[in-house]
C-alpha cells in the first residue's frame, strides 16, 4: 500500500476550512441552479402540496471532518485511552449504548432516539484510498465517485431521473452544495433570510402596477401576475413562517427547558420543519454545520458541536411528529472523513479516514451496521475503512427515494439494510 502524508492545516495553506471554500474550489459544475424565496416554496406548498406518506430525505453535512472516535466512543478499549489520554471524557459522563460503546456526553437527544431504535450507526464508513484533503474528500463524498472525477453530485444525478421541478430538492443557504448538482437539472438554494414585502406608499404603487390590464403585452402581464402572487402569498404564508414550528410534548429537557440553544443548524432545520409541515413539494433537503476541523482543544469544541447536531435533529423530528409527517422522514448525517486515532500535541486530532454515519427516523431499523475498525490494526495511523459510503447511498436511493441505485451509482452491489421498505 502506498503511504500518504498527513496534511496539516498549514500544509493545506489554510487556517480554517469553511463550507464556502469547499463549494468554491471543488470544481463541480451544475445545470442551472434556482435561488428560491420563501414565497416560492410556500406558494408551491399551497398549490401542489406533497402527499402524506411521500418519503423525504434530510441530508446533514458536518463540514471539517468529524472525529468519529469521540462521537461513538469505544470506551472499553484500552487502545482508545492510550492513543488520546487528554481527549477522553470522564466515564461517568458517557452515554452508554452497549457494553462496549457510548455516545459523546452531549448527544442526549440522539441517545434518546437510539433507545427508541430509531438510530442506525454505520461504522467505519469511507472509500478506497482515502484522501486527507478537505476539498478532495468532500468532493468524493458529494459526487459519490471515489475513482472517477465527475461534475455531478450523487443526488444531482438522482434529480436527473425526476421530472424537472426546482422544488424537488432544496439546500438551505445561499450556495448550492455539489451533491445536488445534476447534468439536466439541479437542486435549488433557499437563503435563510426571510421574505421582505414592500410596505406603505411603495407597496400601494406596486399593487397598482400589478393590476391586470388588457393592454399588457404577454411579458408585462406575466410580470404583473408575479407581483400580485407575491403579495397574495405573502399575506397567507408570512404569518405561518413567523410562528414557531410544530411542537411535540416529548422534547428532551435540560434544566427545565427544551434541549439545545439557537444555532445555524437549528435555524435551518426549524425552517425545513415549517415548510415540510406546510406541505412543500420537496423530497430532499440539505442542511449543514461547519467547525469540525478540530486540530486543537477538541474535547470541548466537538462536544458543543455534537450537542447542537443532537438537539437540532431531536427537536426537528419531534416537530415532525406533531405535523403527522414523522414516518415520512429519514435523516442522514455524514462528514468528509474521521480523524487520526492518536491525538496531536495541541489536544486535538488531525485529518484521518473512516468514521461513523447516522441514519435516523421512524423507518430506520436501529442498531449497529458494519464492522468496527480496529484501534490496533491501523493503516498509516488511520482507521481502516470497513464500509463503503456507497453502501449507504445505495440503500437511501432505493429505500427512501424509490429509485434503482444503478441509475445513480452504477453497478454497486453493497447495501446497508437499515431502512424499512415503504
Amino acid at each position: 500500500m502506498i503511504e500518504k502524508p498527513v496534511f496539516s492545516r498549514e500544509q493545506l495553506g489554510m487556517t480554517r476550512f469553511t463550507r464556502r471554500q469547499f463549494l468554491k474550489y471543488s470544481g463541480v459544475s451544475a445545470a442551472a441552479t434556482s435561488v428560491l424565496s420563501l414565497d416560492d416554496v410556500a406558494n408551491a406548498a399551497i398549490t401542489r402540496p406533497l402527499p402524506l406518506g411521500t418519503p423525504i430525505l434530510v441530508v446533514v453535512t458536518l463540514y471539517g471532518g468529524n472525529d468519529g472516535l469521540n462521537t461513538v466512543i469505544p470506551y472499553k478499549d484500552p487502545a482508545y485511552f492510550a492513543a488520546r489520554p487528554d481527549l477522553t471524557y470522564a466515564p461517568e459522563s458517557l452515554l452508554q449504548i452497549d457494553k462496549d460503546f457510548a455516545f459523546n456526553p452531549s448527544m442526549t437527544g440522539i441517545k434518546g432516539l437510539w433507545d427508541e431504535k430509531k438510530v442506525a450507526i454505520v461504522r467505519g464508513v469511507g472509500y478506497p484510498k482515502p484522501d486527507r484533503s478537505h476539498f478532495s474528500s468532500m468532493a468524493i463524498w458529494q459526487t459519490g465517485s471515489p475513482q472517477t472525477h465527475l461534475n455531478t453530485g450523487w443526488l444531482g444525478r438522482w434529480l436527473d431521473t425526476q421530472k424537472v421541478d426546482p422544488m424537488t430538492a432544496i439546500s438551505l443557504g445561499s450556495v448550492l452544495p455539489p451533491l445536488l448538482a445534476g447534468k439536466i437539472q439541479s437542486g435549488s438554494a433557499l437563503p435563510l433570510g426571510g421574505l421582505i414585502i414592500p410596505s406603505g406608499q411603495f407597496a400601494k404603487a406596486c399593487q397598482r402596477l400589478s393590476a391586470p390590464s388588457q393592454k399588457d403585452s404577454p411579458l408585462m402581464a406575466a410580470a404583473a401576475t408575479s407581483m400580485r402572487n407575491l403579495f397574495n402569498v405573502s399575506g397567507s404564508i408570512t404569518p405561518v413562517l413567523s410562528q414557531p414550528a410544530p411542537m411535540s410534548d416529548d422534547l428532551p429537557t435540560i434544566s427545565g427547558g427544551n434541549a439545545g440553544g439557537d444555532s445555524n443548524l437549528t435555524q435551518q432545520l426549524n425552517l425545513v420543519g415549517k415548510l415540510i409541515a406546510s406541505g412543500a413539494p420537496t423530497k430532499v433537503w440539505s442542511v449543514s454545520l461547519g467547525g469540525f476541523d478540530t486540530h486543537a482543544n477538541e474535547a470541548n469544541a466537538q462536544a458543543l458541536l455534537l450537542g447542537t447536531v443532537s438537539s437540532s435533529i431531536t427537536k426537528f423530528l419531534s416537530q415532525m411528529k406533531a405535523s403527522g409527517r414523522s414516518k415520512d422522514i429519514t435523516v442522514m448525517v455524514y462528514s468528509e472523513f474521521g480523524r487520526r486515532v492518536k491525538a496531536n500535541g495541541s489536544e486535538g486530532t488531525d485529518h484521518g479516514s473512516a468514521g461513523p454515519m447516522f441514519l435516523i427516523g421512524d423507518r430506520v431499523q436501529g442498531g449497529f451496521y458494519g464492522d468496527q475498525p480496529s484501534l490496533t490494526k491501523l493503516i498509516d495511523g488511520d482507521l481502516a475503512v470497513t464500509t463503503d459510503f456507497r453502501d449507504v447511498y445505495s440503500t437511501v436511493i432505493e429505500k427512501v427515494l424509490g429509485t434503482p441505485a444503478e441509475k445513480i451509482l452504477g453497478k454497486w452491489s453493497g447495501r446497508v439494510n437499515a431502512i424499512k421498505s415503504v
